[in-house]
């Protein structure tokens, strides 16, 4: 895929990328140990392919929103506040991109992305879960 097609989901991805501090892969490890919640949002086909992504939470993407909007009564437990570091994880780092600039406008005013995704990350040689 390309980010600057000229398409109108580039135009959005780049206005979304532009509200985020993407977060490197080789960063991934150290930004979850000071206290990030990692959530990897890709689908069960692509995890079991390639495998899960170590201390990374899995919610599936279709109802990401509903289970970390911290006023949601259908979040989870750890998205109870709106502050705290939120890192998704999709394969390549476009969904979450999208995904990311959501949770900001529900309040998670901390939330961004992994840049070049669960691939991105794999391909620095670091093993599946």
């Amino acid at each position: 895929m390309s980010d600057e097609d000229g398409s109108a989901i580039s135009r959005l991805l780049a206005e979304s990328r532009a509200g985020l501090d993407r977060v490197e892969p080789a960063e991934l490890e150290a930004v979850r140990a000071a206290g990030a919640l990692v959530v990897d949002t890709r689908p069960i086909e692509q995890r079991q392919r390639d495998g899960e992504l170590p201390g990374a939470v899995v919610i599936d993407r279709n109802v990401l929103e509903w289970r970390l909007d911290p006023t949601s009564p259908h979040r989870l437990e750890i998205a109870d506040d709106p502050s705290r570091r939120v890192v998704l994880v999709c394969n390549e780092g476009y969904s979450s991109s999208l995904a990311a600039h959501t949770l900001q406008r529900l309040g998670l005013v901390n939330a961004t992305d992994l840049r070049g995704g669960f691939q991105a990350w794999r391909g620095l040689g670091n093993s599946q879960g």
